[in-house]
């Protein structure tokens, strides 16, 4: 391992924007891999050298593992970032780089393996004396399950023991609904993890969904930047991320930080991770949930309350350079809020809208930070994800960066295609909201409840 002179890129969207650019101001030549349908993006134009990788579906292009190193390796690459979805967690990516002599920037295969098993984390964070929230081992079949969930306690949650972003992961409030959901949260990730073990959880109605960001290194300096509240969710989809959490007191903060230290020194990690966990609001209690092994959707809300920039420390740490700051120099600064910005219609239950943008006007300020990938005249393919821009705000505290959220959203213009701003804008004149009396099923339960939520 040594120093990265050319980076091939294994992702699109927005975060290859934003690492294109970290590899730019630090002097190292950018390879990108690109679908067809992405071949005319933004990505592709600010790259060094575009190569295809593949037809627009996932699976034959951004999700193949030989073609991406065949393609890093014909392109003279040092190195792959591969941002985050796709093949940024699966450990088969950070082995190949391994075995074929190629910079993973990320954790070892090793790190991945351990902290991608949900069941196998559970157990090992458990046995360092972090709370994780009472549920099962992994059940075999709709008996075990029923057994375990009656220990437990309904409601629970069944969990996908290789889950991730909340696929595989269904509610059972009755044990007479168990069996029907059992195969659906089976099914569910068989489909998207290739994997349908399960496991049982207690669900915590009032719940705050904190999330820790790590950096470690090979040197065994491990870092935390605070917390993150990503309680603001859809599904167990995030749509709205803050830092820092308007309900974390100064003790709990650092008894969940130092927690989430003592997980990444435990297994040794390197590079940029995420420790999750849950608050449990009404004993006030926290709980660890999973470590992800990658860079965040919502790392900019760090970054912003911090000054760190998370992607370029990934490069540095990933090219064998200590992490470039101490603990005792991450402090926090002012608050920040960030909105994903999707190509969905929320009046119709956030059903993804394609299409071609015709007009994209952007806010700008002091404060205002825009992650995206889009323009006029950009078409929204239904193949990927919704995502179109992440809206980050910055302000001395919580109830000015909502204000500055209102008056950014407000001048954020999109046309051509549907998208959440409306949602958001009505969110920021919510009570609840502007109060942060909220958990993670507020939206389904309280704002919007119904069959469609």
């Amino acid at each position: 391992m040594g120093e990265i002179s050319r980076m091939f890129v294994a992702n699109r969207g927005e975060i290859a924007v934003r690492i294109l650019r970290a590899c730019r101001e630090l002097g190292i030549e950018s390879v990108l891999g690109v679908s067809e349908a992405d071949r005319d993006s933004l990505p592709a134009r600010i790259a060094d050298r575009v190569v295809c990788i593949g037809p627009p579906q996932p699976l034959k292009s951004y999700l193949k593992v030989e073609t991406i190193i065949t393609a890093a390796l014909g392109t003279g690459a040092d190195a792959i970032h591969p941002g985050y979805g796709f093949l940024a967690e699966q450990p088969e990516l950070a082995q190949a780089c391994s075995d074929n002599g190629l910079i993973f920037v990320g954790p070892s295969p090793d790190n991945i393996r351990k902290m991608g098993d949900k069941v196998v984390a559970r157990k090992m964070v458990k046995e360092l004396g972090v709370p994780v929230i009472p549920g099962s081992e992994l059940v075999q079949d709709v008996e075990e399950a029923l057994a375990a969930a009656e220990q437990v306690g309904f409601p629970v949650l069944l969990k996908a023991a290789a889950g991730g972003g909340g696929k595989g992961m269904k509610t059972v409030t009755h044990p007479q609904n168990l069996k029907a959901v059992f195969a659906e949260a089976s099914a569910e990730a068989r489909a998207a993890f290739g994997d349908d073990r399960i496991y049982v959880e207690r669900l915590i109605p009032n719940a705050r969904h904190i999330e820790v960001q790590i950096l470690g290194d090979r040197f065994g300096n491990r870092v935390h930047l605070f917390e993150r509240d990503c309680s603001l969710q859809r599904r167990y989809q995030k749509m709205i991320e803050e830092a820092p959490s308007p309900v974390v007191s100064d003790a709990m903060r650092e008894e969940i930080c130092t927690a989430a230290v003592r997980i990444a020194d435990h297994v040794r990690y390197e590079n940029a991770g995420t420790v999750e966990m849950v608050l449990d609001q009404d004993r006030e209690e926290f709980f660890f949930l999973e470590m992800n092994t990658r860079i965040q959707v919502e790392h900019p809300v760090t970054e912003m309350v911090t000054g760190m920039d998370l992607v370029k420390e990934q490069i540095g740490i990933a090219s064998g350079h200590p992490i470039g700051f101490s603990q005792d120099a991450v402090a926090i600064q002012g608050h920040a809020i960030e909105c994903r910005i999707n190509a969905e219609a929320p009046e119709a239950n956030f059903l993804p809208s394609p299409g071609r943008i015709v007009d994209w006007h952007a806010p700008e300020g002091e404060g205002i930070r825009i992650d995206s990938h889009c323009c006029r005249g950009y078409f929204v393919t239904p193949y990927y994800d919704s995502l179109l821009a992440k809206l980050i705000v910055k302000r001395h505290d919580r109830l000015e960066a909502v204000q500055l959220m209102r008056s950014a959203l407000a001048g954020f213009v999109v046309s051509g295609v549907k998208t959440t701003i409306p949602f958001y804008q009505s969110l920021m004149e919510n009570p609840d909201y502007v109060s942060g009396n909220i958990h993670t099923r507020w939206i389904e339960q309280v704002l919007r409840p119904g069959p469609l939520y």
